[in-house]
C-alpha cells in the first residue's frame, strides 16, 4: 500500500503520468526522501519490469526506503547513496535512465552545474529530466519563500546544451514543474571552463 501522506501539495500518480512514466521505465528520484513520496508510486507504475532508484545522501533515509521495499514487497526499487551534487558519485549506469525526478531539491543544491551535469549523465539521450520545486509564494508547508527558487531562475540555472527545455506545469497548489529532454549532446562537449 502507498503511503498518500502529502499527496494534496503534490500527487505523485498524476505528477507521474503527466510527465509520462511507461511500464518498463527506468526512473531515478534524486534526493527521494524518507517517505519515498515519489519512488513507491513510480515502482507500481513501471511494473516488475521497470526500475527505480531512490537517490538520497542519508543512509537512514535509505535504510527507510529499503525497508519499506521490502515489507511492501517492491522489487523493483533499489536504494542508492550519492551526494548529486557530485559529478560522477551516483552509481547508476550512465545513460540508462528513461526518467529523472528532480523534487524540491534544486533549491537546496549547493553546486547547481554539478547536479546538472550529474542528472544529464544518467538520463538516456531523448529521456525526459523532471525538475518540480515550490513556487515562491507563501504555503502552509515547505522552506521560507526567499529559500525557493522561481521557474525563471531555475530556468536558467538548467540552461545548457545537456539538456532541452520541453514544457512547465501545475505540479499542485505550491508547486510548478519543468520538463526538460537530454539531447545527444556528450558530457565532454559541455565541461564547464574554470
Amino acid at each position: 500500500m502507498v503511503n498518500q501522506s502529502g499527496t494534496e501539495l503534490i500527487n505523485p500518480f498524476k505528477l507521474l503520468e503527466r510527465v509520462g512514466i511507461r511500464q518498463g521505465n527506468r526512473v531515478a528520484d534524486l534526493g527521494c526522501g524518507s517517505l519515498g513520496h515519489f519512488v513507491f508510486p513510480a515502482a507500481q507504475l513501471v511494473g516488475a519490469q521497470g526500475a527505480v532508484y531512490a537517490v538520497d545522501v542519508q543512509r537512514s533515509v535509505l535504510d527507510q526506503i529499503e525497508r519499506r521495499a521490502k515489507d511492501q514487497q517492491f522489487w523493483n526499487v533499489f536504494p542508492v547513496w550519492s551526494d548529486i551534487d557530485v559529478f560522477g558519485a551516483t552509481r547508476i549506469d550512465e545513460g540508462s535512465l528513461d526518467l529523472t525526478l528532480l523534487i524540491n531539491n534544486l533549491y537546496l543544491s549547493q553546486n547547481r552545474p554539478q547536479l546538472l551535469r550529474e542528472m544529464a549523465r544518467l538520463a538516456r539521450p531523448g529521456s525526459r529530466i523532471v525538475v518540480v520545486e515550490w513556487k515562491t509564494t507563501a504555503s502552509p508547508l515547505g522552506p521560507a519563500p526567499d529559500k525557493r527558487i522561481d521557474a525563471e531562475e531555475a530556468k536558467k540555472v538548467l540552461e545548457s546544451p545537456l539538456i532541452e527545455y520541453h514544457d512547465s506545469f501545475e505540479a499542485g497548489p505550491y508547486h510548478y514543474g519543468l520538463i526538460y529532454y537530454r539531447t545527444d549532446k556528450q558530457l565532454e562537449d559541455s565541461a564547464p571552463s574554470s
